[in-house]
């Protein structure tokens, strides 16, 4: 399996529905119509992934900011079950981490993992995140209905020199 085999695509009110499909099928919870508005509006943070021209898996994410730390919440990152271990989750989280590094202003990326996934919480540890906290009954309908927090700490590259970025010229995304 060579890299040129996975690519990256954006989502659009045109796919958006496979977007939803996709979801439904990897993930035990359902997704709003909030969330699927949401997405079309948050750009390179919303991939859909496609593996030989066929639609995959998905990656979305916000800017969340709360007691002054700007965060990447990583709201979905699935696969197709068929379609694992062949580095396509790896190929997004890279996305997510060039993202972050790219816009050289997040303190961290989080996101929320099912305690009895252990497939996923070892893959998230492979790329330095860390389990802070547990969240008991984060899930409505689900059993078991707690998940916890992993979280990667960024370490900012600017010199104290640099400062931090004004609006006008922070990359947009």
């Amino acid at each position: 399996m060579t890299r040129e085999q996975i690519e990256l695509g954006n989502v659009t009110p045109h796919n958006v529905k496979l977007l939803r499909h996709l979801n439904n099928v990897i993930f035990p919870v359902s997704y709003n119509e909030s969330f699927y508005k949401e997405v079309l509006k948050v750009g390179e943070l919303a991939k859909l992934v496609y593996y030989k021209d066929v639609v995959v898996g998905a990656v979305c994410c916000r800017i969340d900011t709360s007691n002054g730390a700007r965060q990447l919440y990583i709201m979905t990152l699935g696969c197709l079950y068929p379609y694992r271990r062949l580095g396509i989750g790896t190929r997004m989280i890279q996305h997510v981490l060039k993202l972050a590094e790219t816009d050289g202003d997040f303190d961290s990326i989080y996101l929320h993992v099912q305690v009895n996934n252990n497939e996923a919480i070892t893959f998230y540890k492979k790329f330095g995140f860390e389990i802070t906290a547990v969240r008991r009954h984060y899930y409505k309908r689900i059993d078991p209905s707690d998940a916890y927090v992993l979280q990667k700490l960024i370490s900012h590259k600017r010199t104290a020199n640099e400062g931090h970025k004004t609006k006008e010229n922070k990359k947009k995304f």
